[in-house]
């Protein structure tokens, strides 16, 4: 199983790389749970790609590193994306990459599991999740994972947001395994609560099991 962290931190060290860390230290056993190793982890960093990205809205079509980038997003099982908040949005880095991928491999993201993330300066802007990029990763068909994890400056090290990620990373983990597992669903009496979360797992298996 193939989980891919997509970055658009651009200092280093940046706390947008490590926020996408953290998640994937969550993700990653957890969707391959009870199995040994844990998903296979690779990180893609914007910030070394802008110049291809860049070249691609000129050429028509991606090259080297950028190519490479865009075929582990569209093999991969379940996608961590992590942007830094520039004018209450998503960065210009960010939306270029995935306005590219969409361009290029246009079903990259149908029906793939996205985990939400961003960083910012000020608590003010953790509504980009919801206004910004949950809009956009809907439009480009990919199955946005219910709880996004947004950090502001005075969030590191306080209280909550070890909470956010756990559970963050546990529900990208549960779809993961949710569109690869072929165990039948159980089996709940009518009066059983079903939580939307448990429907939208249920949904994605095949039907019959």
């Amino acid at each position: 199983m193939k989980l891919v962290v997509v970055s658009a931190g651009l200092s280093v060290p940046s706390s947008t790389r490590l926020l996408g860390d953290r998640l994937a230290a969550v993700a990653a056993p957890a969707a391959t749970a009870p199995e040994p190793q844990p998903a296979d982890t690779h990180v893609i960093e914007l910030r070394d790609l802008a110049v291809p990205i860049a070249h691609t809205f000129t050429s028509g079509f991606p090259e080297g590193e950028l190519a490479q980038a865009f075929e582990a997003v569209a093999a991969a099982d379940g996608l961590i994306v992590v942007t830094p908040v520039f004018s209450a949005s998503y960065s210009g880095l960010f939306k270029s990459f995935f306005d590219a991928l969409s361009v290029n491999e246009p079903d990259a993201l149908t029906g793939k599991p996205v985990l939400i993330a961003a960083t910012g300066g000020t608590g003010r802007h953790s509504l980009v999740l919801d206004h910004a990029l949950r809009p956009l990763f809907s439009y480009l068909k990919a199955i946005v994972v219910p709880t996004g994890v947004y950090a502001a400056s005075e969030d590191w090290g306080a209280e909550g947001l070890d909470g956010r990620i756990e559970r963050a990373g546990n529900e990208l983990a549960a779809l993961m395994a949710g569109l690869s597992s072929t165990v039948p669903a159980p089996r709940r009496d009518s009066f059983e609560e079903v939580t939307p979360f448990e429907q939208r797992l249920a949904a994605l298996r095949p039907a019959g099991e």
